[in-house]
């Protein structure tokens, strides 16, 4: 991709220079060996591989985290915020599917928006995406500590022992290389997958509709009742949690740069992941809270498991959704770690980050773009062990990310409208709208839900931003595939204004 846009570029006459482009950049053109050192495996992954990412980055939201929403909304305000954040999702995942059909590379996000919005809006959206691919690994991996637990295995309880091995094992897979991890994620995804259809059956043979609003009423709640039994506010407060039903699907275009033909691959893939998750969710959320109760498992780190203890016949069930669940939280966590290296990879191959983050290994892995995240969400895992709070950080990351991309997608098609899009938006900006408001509702929601958690995700934000505005942006690559069509982008726009 980077060479077919430099034989494009050489072929457009100079530009006036425009603010834009007078930002410092250092050529980096290849001569060099630059690039050559910073290269990803092409061709990896087909259609299938990356619909198995798209639902494995998020399977794990069905196995455990959302039914804190429980606590925060009650059945009927978690439902109705897992409704809206599903539109936000669907929509987000339209526009981002013409996005990657149009800018093909490892940069994902950060490269819709450097396209639309400029090196400050490409850096903004890397960095929210960033926050949340690094602290979400951090939360599943709280989350396996306490399914570990729950199983007795080899009598180990959550604690830093389990954090590290997930990073240890993990990681070194992703090292191996990219088909075989693909692969192996696949795999672990098609079991969970199969095994929250085989708990549902098992679960919705307990079904009793009184269990979805046994939560007590706040009777001081403004609007509260038994299927909203926190309030009108309480839907508010559970968007994170209804987003983890999807969390982390909008991840599939960072593997633009591995798939087999991802103009093609990538949009495929995003829409049949959605259809998936979206099924996914309706089952495992009305089969767990109906059997059980929604005051059951609103508190439980391992609420599949919660939900089939009331029937002793189910025993064997429990066990194997266990299991099972340990499967699905080892598909996310594995997958996230996956995006989060190949963003960071993107990120510092362009100069947005320290250069020598995207240093590739003889099996074109980014061997510190796994290491450097897995060792700061390893860290924050054992030193919290809080797995809420680092699902509410990676949450705030990731709605800054959604409301960039979005807006982006608007831009291109008012700035560009005759841009060539082999896939368009069902629905236009209209879409992509409908997720940008979505995705600001769910920012203000992270404030109600810990606020303290989203102060200091906002706090780390800064400190990226001041790095980025005192000295990254001076230092950026122009060969970089995400610097070389916005160039490009540049050129064209001069050559119609003349």
């Amino acid at each position: 991709m980077a060479d077919d846009t430099g034989a494009r570029l050489a072929a457009v006459p100079e530009p006036t220079p425009s603010p834009e482009a007078a930002v410092p950049q250092t050529p980096g053109n290849g001569t060099d060996g630059y690039l050559e050192r910073r290269t990803l495996r092409r061709g990896s992954a087909g259609w299938l591989l990356l619909t198995g990412l798209g639902v494995a980055y998020v399977v794990s939201g069905d196995f455990s985290g959302w039914n804190i929403g429980l606590a925060q909304g009650g059945f009927g305000g978690l439902a109705i915020a897992t409704v809206l954040m599903g539109a936000m999702y669907a929509c987000l995942v339209y526009s981002l599917a013409e996005l990657s059909a149009i800018l093909p590379t490892a940069g994902g996000g950060y490269g819709f928006a450097r396209r639309a919005l400029g090196t400050w809006g490409g850096f903004l959206t890397g960095t929210a995406i960033l926050i949340e691919y690094i602290l979400a690994p951090a939360a599943i991996a709280i989350f396996i500590g306490d399914y570990v637990e729950s199983l007795n295995l080899f009598g180990l309880t959550s604690g830093w022992p389990v954090y590290l091995a997930c990073f240890a094992v993990f990681i070194g897979i992703h090292l191996w290389g990219v088909g075989e991890a693909l692969s192996f994620s696949l795999v672990v995804t098609a079991i969970a997958v199969i095994a929250l259809v085989v708990f549902a059956v098992g679960a919705f043979t307990q079904f009793d509709p009184a269990n979805l609003d046994n939560i007590a009423v706040d009777t001081t709640a403004a609007g509260a009742g038994s299927w909203l039994p926190l309030g009108i506010l309480g839907i508010w407060a559970a968007f994170p949690f209804g987003m983890w039903f999807f969390l982390g699907v909008e991840g599939v275009p960072l593997a633009a740069e591995e798939a087999k033909d991802p103009v093609r691959s990538v949009p495929r893939a995003l829409s049949i992941s959605m259809g998936i998750l979206v099924l996914l969710a309706l089952v495992t959320f009305l089969a767990s809270t109906g059997a059980r109760g929604a005051d059951a498992i609103k508190d439980a780190g391992n609420p599949l498991v919660v939900a089939l203890e009331g029937d002793p016949g189910l025993s064997w069930l429990k066990t194997f959704v266990n299991y099972a669940g340990l499967a699905g939280l080892v598909a996310s966590f594995f997958s996230l770690i996956y995006a989060g290296s190949r963003q960071l990879f993107a990120l510092s191959r362009a100069g947005y980050l320290p250069r020598f983050l995207s240093l590739t290994s003889k099996r074109k892995a980014p061997y510190l773009g796994l290491l450097i995240p897995g060792a700061i969400g390893f860290a924050l895992a054992a030193a919290t062990g809080n797995g809420p709070r680092m699902l509410n950080m990676a949450v705030f990351g990731a709605t800054i990310s959604y409301a960039l991309m979005a807006l982006s997608h608007i831009v291109l098609r008012r700035r560009e409208p005759g841009l060539e899009r082999p896939y368009r938006t069902p629905g236009g900006i209209a879409t992509s709208t409908v997720a940008f408001v979505l995705a600001l509702s769910a920012l203000v929601a992270t404030f109600l839900v810990d606020k303290d958690a989203a102060f200091i995700a906002l706090a780390v934000y800064a400190v990226a931003l001041a790095y980025f505005a005192f000295y990254s942006r001076h230092h950026l690559v122009a060969s970089a595939p995400e610097e070389e069509f916005a160039a490009l982008a540049e050129a064209e726009a001069e050559l119609s204004r003349d």
